[in-house]
């Protein structure tokens, strides 16, 4: 469980530990294990040049024998056991490690959705499990000592296979939320509405188990509107793999509507991490929220001023102002994230290097890397143009945010929609730069843009 919002230093600068020695253990069980399973070594290869991706990025749980000298080694490297023969660190963005009373060793890959991975890998085994349950799992290929499964998870972090009375509460919350209104009179009133559909759906349904079905749906809607999106996620389809390698979702918003913005994810369960301020050149702020069951990390961003940092913005709220930074101007041109636009962008782990040669085939350019650290690597698709509302210009030119010459080029030639992020972490990393970040949410500002609106 995370610490309550209350815990955090927000004012301090928040640090994410790096945990090389774990990683290199991980590592090493890794190759140990894809040299004795054929099968799994094949799909490591084909993730490889298919996805653009380690094997390791898609590992949902590793299996191990229960022996007291492993407890030892886990914990020296910086696991805890959180429930019995459970061990995580929940401190980094490495797989958990659960100790079992059988001499195997096995790895558990996390496709997004299991029947698609199983139809398109031609697995013959059955799924444990019902359709739309929390857990289902499947052994892809045992060969000797070393089993190579995969699991699908829907609002759930344990390892038991439940049976569940709430799958058609699950199912309808899909569809609720694939067909949720996204367009109103005000933004505050679509928020509004929003929040209150999410917290209908979570009468009857847990909230680990709605922001599953929320989240699938925010993916669903940002790739609609991405090409880079479609194209990298039709290769991660070849596999059946889906999003399972997914980091984090961006959201955008306007000032006057970050606080309900921020009680969206909390009444989907998610709680607040750390906070960014960027510095008062940059002029933004972010929220960073993490759901404890999930495995959804969200980023908000806003327009923030230097007296603010030190305020929990994200439960206190903000004023609107006339005068707009670049989170607030691309609000203002498109629409908040959590309604008509979709998110900023979307966040996946790849070989960063390899992706940006791989997708370039496919005529997907990626923007100079914001960071390229050993630990942490970032860059952005390029931007695609979206089309520009009259409305939407018209107030922000009424409302001095934008000038005429602004207003008449949003019009023409539109402004930058979304992008796709390609991220790499290494040794176990699970923070952001913050430093980096700010540069890149500068290079983006439409009004920096060639003509404006690139």
């Amino acid at each position: 469980m995370l610490p309550k919002a209350s815990e955090w230093k927000y004012a301090k600068k928040f640090d994410w530990d790096l945990y090389p020695k774990a990683e290199f253990f991980l590592n090493q069980e890794i190759r140990k294990f894809l040299k004795n399973n054929k099968v799994a070594n094949k799909l490591a290869k084909l993730m490889q040049t298919k996805t653009s991706s380690q094997f390791f990025y898609w590992i949902d749980h590793m299996v191990i024998p229960n022996k007291e000298s492993k407890k030892i080694l886990l914990k020296k490297l910086g696991f805890k056991e959180t429930e019995p023969n459970v061990f995580r660190n929940t401190k980094t963005v490495l797989f958990p490690i659960v100790l079992r009373d059988e001499d195997i060793i096995e790895f558990a890959i996390k496709p997004e959705n299991l029947d698609d991975f199983v139809k398109k890998n031609k697995v013959l085994r059955k799924i444990e499990g019902a359709q739309f349950a929390p857990y289902r799992y499947i052994v892809v290929h045992e060969q000797s000592k070393f089993r190579l499964s995969a699991v699908e998870r829907r609002g759930y972090n344990g390892f038991v296979i439940q049976k569940v009375n709430d799958i058609s509460r699950y199912k309808k919350a899909l569809k609720v939320f694939s067909k949720r209104k996204r367009s109103f009179s005000s933004d505050k009133e679509g928020l509004v509405w929003t929040n209150n559909l999410v917290k209908l759906v979570v009468r009857n349904l847990s909230k680990g188990r709605a922001a599953d079905a929320f989240f699938r749906n925010e993916r669903a809607y940002w790739q609609k509107r991405s090409k880079a999106g479609q194209a990298q996620k039709s290769r991660q389809d070849v596999l059946g793999l889906g999003w399972g390698n997914h980091d984090h979702h961006t959201y955008r918003s306007s000032r006057e509507n970050f606080l309900n913005l921020v009680r969206i994810f909390e009444n989907l369960g998610l709680e607040c991490r750390e906070r960014f301020y960027a510095g008062e050149m940059a002029g933004w702020g972010a929220q960073i929220l993490e759901h404890p069951l999930c495995d959804i990390v969200v980023f908000s961003d806003v327009d923030l001023s230097k007296k603010e940092k030190g305020k929990d913005f994200a439960h206190k709220g903000l004023q609107s102002q006339i005068k707009l930074g670049t989170v607030g101007l691309w609000v203002g041109l498109h629409g908040e994230s959590i309604l008509q636009s979709g998110m900023h962008h979307f966040e996946a782990r790849f070989e960063f290097d390899q992706l940006r040669r791989d997708l370039l085939k496919q005529k997907v350019k990626f923007m100079k890397p914001f960071s390229y650290f050993q630990f942490l690597k970032q860059a952005f698709s390029e931007g695609e143009r979206w089309k520009v509302k009259k409305k939407r210009a018209d107030l922000l030119l009424e409302r001095g945010s934008v000038n005429k010459v602004q207003y008449s080029k949003f019009l023409k030639q539109g402004a930058i929609g979304s992008h796709l992020e390609n991220l790499q972490r290494k040794q176990g990393f699970k923070g952001f730069n913050q430093q980096s970040v700010s540069a890149i949410i500068k290079a983006t500002d439409p009004r920096k843009q060639r003509g404006m609106g690139a």
